[in-house]
């Protein structure tokens, strides 16, 4: 008989908050099957190794983000919709996925030299093309500052967003489409408020 799937995606959430807390080369099976109130060989039922489990994590939740992301990017809107909605679905993944986002943050760049992991470079491609022909669409449609340097753009958004998987909790006081109204404010408003104007009075 097969492992149910819910146990196994329960094992999945585990092990991806061991790996967050840990870092993925710190991890032993066994502080997994700790944390997971089972014995470590027991663990072997469910999955062969800690790669395979670091593999369903990841796959898992780059699978989920840019089915969220290709909705948005079919969806027709303007440059700055887009990346409004590209930020909002940002926070709702870590919301859903806020381990996996954290061990994404920690590990994908030198895991993506291993074969088993040729994907999230892949992703990280797929990523930046993404924000940078929708920015480089606002700038040509004048809906972005003309002097906009697109890729320092990207890239300050992107490690924005992302390393809120660090703090973020589920269930805290802001929901996820809260807190991107409030980076998208920043980002696209500034934080300054409006100098007054001394001739009002006069």
């Amino acid at each position: 008989m097969s492992p149910a799937p819910e146990r196994r995606e329960e094992l999945l959430a585990t092990a991806a908050e061991v790996f967050a807390a840990q870092g993925y080369n710190a991890t032993t099976v066994r502080r997994i099957a700790d944390a997971a109130g089972i014995l470590a060989g027991s663990l072997y039922y469910h999955f062969d190794s800690k790669e395979s489990m670091l593999d369903e994590i990841l796959s898992a939740f780059l699978d989920e983000l840019w089915a969220g992301y290709g909705a948005v990017l079919a969806a027709g809107l303007g440059p700055r919709e887009t990346i409004e909605a590209l930020v909002t679905e940002s926070f709702r993944e870590i919301d859903r996925h806020r381990a996996a986002v954290a061990v994404y943050q920690k590990e994908s760049r030198h895991l993506a030299g291993r074969p088993r992991f040729g994907y999230l470079a892949d992703a990280q491609v797929r990523f930046e093309q993404a924000w940078l022909r929708t920015l480089e669409r606002g700038v040509a449609a004048g809906v972005f500052r003309a002097d906009l340097d697109v890729r320092l753009t990207y890239r300050f958004v992107r490690d924005t967003v992302w390393v809120a998987a660090s703090w973020y909790r589920p269930g805290g006081q802001h929901s996820p489409d809260e807190i991107a109204r409030q980076y998208l404010s920043m980002v696209l408003e500034g934080i300054a408020g409006r100098t007054p104007d001394k001739t009002a009075s006069t």
